[in-house]
This record gives C-alpha cells, structure tokens and sequence, in this order.
C-alpha cells in the first residue's frame, strides 16, 4: 500500500500581515509540530505556505492536486474569512478534512490576553464550514487539542476514509459476462452508478478477450504455474487442469491492464470456453485481490468496486458471503465458491480442481482454506431505493477452529457478530444488506463511517 499522502493548507487573515506583521512568526514551529504530528500516525505531508488570499488558497489547492493528495487538512492559524478559501475547496475534488485545533490546551482567566491573538481559529472553522455545507462539499471534521488528545491519529483515519472515498469514485470495474439472471440486490445500472458514486464500469468484449487468450504464451503459462508450485499446496493437481486456469487468469489479467480496471467482476454462468475464456479464473480472482485488486461475483460491479476501494487501504480484505447460521453457538459460516484474498487466510492456501457442473468449460483450479482468526469487519454497501446508498459495518470475530475441519476444501470460515445471531441477521435485512459483503481485517468504524459520510451514505453500525 503507498503511503497516506495529505495537503496541509494553513489559513490566515492577511489583515494581521498588515498590522501585526511579527505574529505569524511563532506559528512557523506550531506548523512544524502539526506536520511531524500527522507524519507520526502514517500521513505524508506536503505542506502548502500559509495562506491568506484566495489566490494563495488555489496556489496551494493545485499543488495538492498535482501532488495527488488524498485529502486536504486545514488548519485555522487564526480568523481566516470563509470567502478567501471555500470556493476553492468546494470546487477541487480532493475530501476536506478540517483540523480544529489551537497552540494552547488551556484558556482560562490566568491566560495572557495576547494569547487570544494565537488560539481564536476555531471562530474561523465555523465559518468556512457553513461555507462548504452551503456549497455542498461534504468534509470531515476533528477538533481536540494536538498534544492533549487524539485529534491528530483522528484526522491520520479520515484522511484513509479519504482515500476508499477517492477509490470509489475513481473506480474503472470491469465485468465479463452480464450480471447474474434474477439476483437483484446488488444489481444497479452503470448509468446510475457513474451518476451516483462516479465509477466506470467496463464490459467486456468476448472476441476481444478470446483475442488477448490467445495471445498469452506458452511461456507466460508455464512462468506462472511454476509460480504457483513455488508458492501453494497443489497435492496431485493435473497439470494441464492447472495450465487451462493459468490461461484464463493470465488473458484476465492482460485485459486488466490495457483496460485500467481496478476491480472486476464475472458471471461464471457465462463462461462457457466459446469464444471467452477457457475456464473460470477463480483462481486470479483470488489472485488478483491479494495485488490489491478489487472483485466481486456473479457480475456485481458494486461490490466489485467497494472491495477494491478497501483492499487498497487494508490489504487483509476479501470478498466474502454469509451462508449458513449457527443457531446453537451464535456463529455464521462464510464462504463462496472459490474466490479469497489469500492473504486472509491462516496458512498458504491449497490449490485444487473445483467440481464444475454448471457450464461445459474444464474444473476450474480455485485456492481454498480457512480464513485467520482474529478481530475483523463485514462491511456492505446496499442499494437503496431513492437511487442512495447504505453502508453496513459490523464488527466480528473470525472464529478459530479447534474441533475437526470437514471443510477444507473450500474457501470457509465461522464467524461470531456482536449481537446475537438472530438479531444480527434481523438488523442486517433491514438495512437492507446484500448477500455480497467485504470482510475486512484491520478496519476501524471511525475510518469506513468517516467513509460514508464522505459518500453521502446513509451508515448503519451492528454492535
């Protein structure tokens, strides 16, 4: 994952430069602690002069789009008038995160009346939000005293929530084959999806990716499945069984990288071996995911793009399904047909031939195992009616196992919500989740609701 990377944008009032002119000295220390601050917590910080003019503001609002920031951090110096910076932020399609913050922690009436000059911003924070609500631009923001709280670890996580922001929005899904016949919830048209979340959506040629299967080589195939034997259990895998899904994965991902795409998703009910791909790439899905690819099934673009948005953030992300409750101990077992982000799972996969009924193209080779045990999220981005969105977060336990394993050839894993199963399940449909979910390790609820809340998302928490 590259590195956080946030603009620091200072704002002044150019009045005090007129009047005052030694004043801004002091705050030239005050900015080099927020810098290493922020820097502290994972952020690398491209910091703009102190800004008191409009002009300054879009001098600096264009560095930081040059520089490719995934937000802007303001920091309110003192007063600064909403009208100098709020068109220029509201315009820029860089998130917004406003640091409310002063020198110093305490203000009573022992202070120094000079120190009003140095600590009076958060007078100036209330303007330019109002400004930017009335604009329309969503933004984040944090106020607590620098030293004295966690404000700065709390900005460090919007800036993240910035960044799965930008990554949805930016999104190019590619999908081969057409979503899957009769499943409706996840299903939106990509018009609406590039009108309401800004993402592109790819479909996929099939002579043009039978083309790009046949112009993988011989070499290519063999590289890649001697890869594989370096890198997974095989146990007996016929090798040309293997070679045919080292094909289909390899045109998958060529066609990828012309194309751009940062997720992709496939029916598998359309991929028949005509004119296509040779088999189903279960096993680049996975692949492709533990890169930091976004991916979904069954043609769902949606989900496709929301996973890829986390997986760029938190590289222990896959997609996921919850499929059958235990009533008796309160858990879930997840699972799916082949596809996992192995680097959610608790030890090198193993590969093996997926018995395949449903089209007439070889098994597919798919990469199975159990996922890690430890602390995680299902996260759910649902379609609502009124053309919005709902984002689902439901902190979990993935379960260890320590009674026999009947499932291990298969992507699997037991789950333990907050709530009790039961109400868990309740609340989950009536938010109106979908049956295709992320599970993310390594999350926090700060970070994916500051996510929605960037998106304009409706955020609903199961704990």
């Amino acid at each position: 994952m590259k590195p956080l990377k946030t603009g620091l944008l200072p704002l002044y009032l150019e009045l005090y430069d007129r009047v005052l002119p030694d004043m801004r000295v002091p705050f030239t220390g005050f900015l080099e602690t927020i810098r290493r601050g922020l820097t502290a917590f994972g952020a690398e910080v491209v910091a703009a002069g102190i800004c008191r003019l409009r002009s300054e503001v879009e001098d600096a609002v264009r560095l930081f789009e040059r520089k490719q920031v995934d937000a802007i951090v303001t920091l309110h110096l003192a007063y600064s008038p909403s009208l100098e910076a709020a068109d220029v932020l509201a315009s820029t399609s860089i998130p917004v995160v406003v640091l409310d913050t002063t020198p110093d922690f305490r203000f009573g009436p022992g202070q120094d009346p000079e120190r009003l000059l140095y600590n009076h911003g958060i007078h100036g924070v209330q303007d330019l939000c109002n400004l930017l609500l009335r604009r329309g631009k969503r933004f984040l923001i944090e106020a607590g005293h620098w030293e004295q709280s966690d404000v700065l670890r709390r900005v460090v996580a919007d800036v993240r929530a910035a960044r799965l922001a930008n990554g949805m929005r930016s999104a190019r899904v590619g999908r081969i084959g057409k979503s899957f016949i009769g499943m409706g919830d996840f299903a939106v048209p990509a018009e609406l999806l590039a009108e309401t979340i800004g993402f592109q959506v790819v479909e996929a040629d099939r002579r043009e990716l039978a083309s790009v299967v046949q112009g993988v080589g011989e070499e290519e195939v063999s590289a890649e499945m001697e890869s594989d034997r370096a890198r997974f259990l095989l146990n007996g895998l016929d090798p040309e069984v293997h070679r045919c899904s080292a094909l289909a994965g390899l045109a998958v991902r060529r066609w990828c990288e012309e194309k751009e795409i940062t997720a992709f998703s496939f029916n598998f009910m359309d991929i028949d071996g005509e004119q296509m791909l040779p088999t189903v790439p279960f096993l680049e899905s996975s692949k492709a995911m533990e890169r930091g690819m976004g991916y979904a099934g069954e043609g769902d673009v949606l989900t496709a793009a929301f996973v890829g948005s986390l997986v760029a953030v938190y590289p222990e992300t896959t997609f996921t399904e919850m499929f059958c409750p235990d009533w008796e101990k309160g858990h879930i077992f997840l699972s799916h047909m082949g596809e996992v982000n192995f680097r959610t799972l608790m030890q090198s996969p193993k590969l093996i031939a997926c018995p395949f009924p449903f089209t007439k193209v070889p098994p597919p080779v798919i990469g199975v195992g159990r996922y890690q045990a430890g602390e995680a999220m299902l996260l759910n981005i649902a379609p609502a009616g009124t053309g919005g969105y709902g984002l689902i977060a439901a902190p979990v336990t993935v379960l260890a196992v320590n009674d026999d394993d009947r499932w291990t050839d298969s992507v699997h894993g037991w789950i333990q919500p907050r709530l009790p199963v039961a109400e868990f399940l309740t609340d989950y449909s009536r938010a109106g989740g979908t049956h295709h979910l992320a599970m993310v390790y390594g999350a926090t609820l700060q970070e994916v609701s500051a996510w929605g809340e960037l998106m304009d998302w409706t955020v609903r928490h199961l704990k």
